[in-house]
């Protein structure tokens, strides 16, 4: 059987927009407060994609499926810094955003490689797609010289905690955000690891 999509390193530039509309779906929630209003959080993330650091499954017509971001000490696949938030919301607006944004995980891991996002298209949910783009960041990992993928997943999202136990990850850590809660509506940040 011909697979419905094919996996691929590297983000296409005509995908662009795709990718910054997948990851608002999936990440929207927890970023809304920050990085909203919609339009200008879908401008910012077009800015800020490095396409060079996400594995994405594209369907038979080539359209964006799914994707897996990365991050190495290089970069991250959603790589915006100050500058970018500035221009995009403003001195004042893009002063308070980063300063917000820094309370959540920038760190660079030299002992494990780092999913920075995983997403998946709604029509493709519970099809196998999640587990694939992970497979393929484990090979990546490989790849590279890792031997384990590192991941941070927030408490509420008990769908993904699932899949991720469920395919060998490991909680090593969990973090309270505090009163950041509030800003990011969700308590705590769950850190897992899979030994490949």
């Amino acid at each position: 059987m011909i697979p419905a999509y094919t996996l691929q390193q590297g983000l296409p530039e005509r995908l662009r927009a795709e990718a910054a509309e997948l990851y608002w779906e999936a990440f929207g929630s927890k970023l809304g407060r920050v990085l909203g209003p919609k339009p200008k959080a879908m401008a910012y993330l077009y800015r800020v994609i490095r396409a060079d650091h996400v594995l994405v499954a594209l369907s038979r017509d080539g359209h964006l499926m799914g994707l897996a971001g990365f991050k190495t000490p290089q970069a991250s696949f959603v790589a915006g810094g100050l500058t970018d938030l500035r221009a995009g919301y403003g001195l004042i607006g893009g002063t308070w955003r980063a300063r917000l944004l820094s309370w959540l995980s920038t760190e660079v891991d030299n002992e494990n490689f780092l999913l920075d996002g995983l997403c998946v298209a709604a029509d493709w949910r519970g099809q196998g797609l999640g587990t694939a783009l992970l497979g393929a960041i484990c090979a990546e990992a490989q790849s590279r010289g890792y031997g384990s993928v590192r991941l941070d997943v927030v408490d509420s999202n008990w769908r993904a905690h699932a899949l991720y136990r469920r395919l060998g990850f490991v909680e090593t850590r969990r973090q309270s955000i505090g009163l950041l809660r509030h800003v990011f509506r969700f308590d705590s940040a769950i850190t897992m690891v899979h030994r490949i």
